[in-house]
């Protein structure tokens, strides 16, 4: 009987760790979907990309018809271009995985599409340095400069600090107690 338990508890502990670690799907297009761009949606691939944390791990899900998620660089995705892609995706229901830190640029792969407004950028977080809380007292994060009409520069500035700290500790603290019941398991 005990041994039935220690199994359960097993399972479930590497369950709980990998909940922990892994990553968040963001559906690209909401229910509508990867599409150009008809003027009715609330918000542009770009707005919708700003208000969303992206890290290390999460997935992107485009579901489109007739149509292709291509990755670019920055050069390509400021002129649309189709002819030189860092990867391409056509089968209707693509996900794409973040493996590093920093930008990432979308674009359509149907001629056209991508000046209609059908591309997209994503800014992927660096992994947040785990500090305890005696060591360095936040301090609140300065003010964004304003433009001229009172509204956003336009220019992209870093985040302000958010929970992924927290992750981080559930993770590494999840990972050690199932690694000390497998040792556990495993000697005992």
């Amino acid at each position: 009987m005990a041994s039935v338990f220690n199994n359960l508890l097993c399972a479930a502990l590497l369950a709980a760790s990998l909940m922990a670690v892994s990553g968040f799907q963001f559906r690209v297009g909401g229910v509508k979907g990867w599409r150009t761009p008809t003027g009715d949606e609330p918000e542009t691939y770009n707005e919708w990309a700003a208000k969303n944390r992206f890290h290390i791990g999460d997935t992107l899900y485009f579901k489109y018809e007739k149509d292709s998620v291509l990755v670019v660089n920055s050069a390509d995705y400021l002129n649309c271009n189709t002819s030189n892609p860092l990867s391409k995706f056509e089968d209707g229901k693509s996900v794409f995985q973040f493996d590093r830190s920093g930008p990432f640029y979308f674009i359509s792969g149907q001629p056209g599409h991508c000046k209609l407004g059908q591309r997209l950028i994503i800014r992927v977080l660096h992994p947040a340095k785990v500090e305890a809380p005696f060591l360095a007292p936040s301090l609140a994060p300065a003010p964004a400069p304003v433009g001229e009409s009172g509204g956003d520069s336009g220019q992209w500035r870093a985040p302000t600090k958010s929970s992924t700290g927290k992750l981080y500790v559930v993770s590494y603290f999840m990972t050690a107690i199932v690694g000390f019941f497998v040792i556990v398991y495993l000697f005992v």
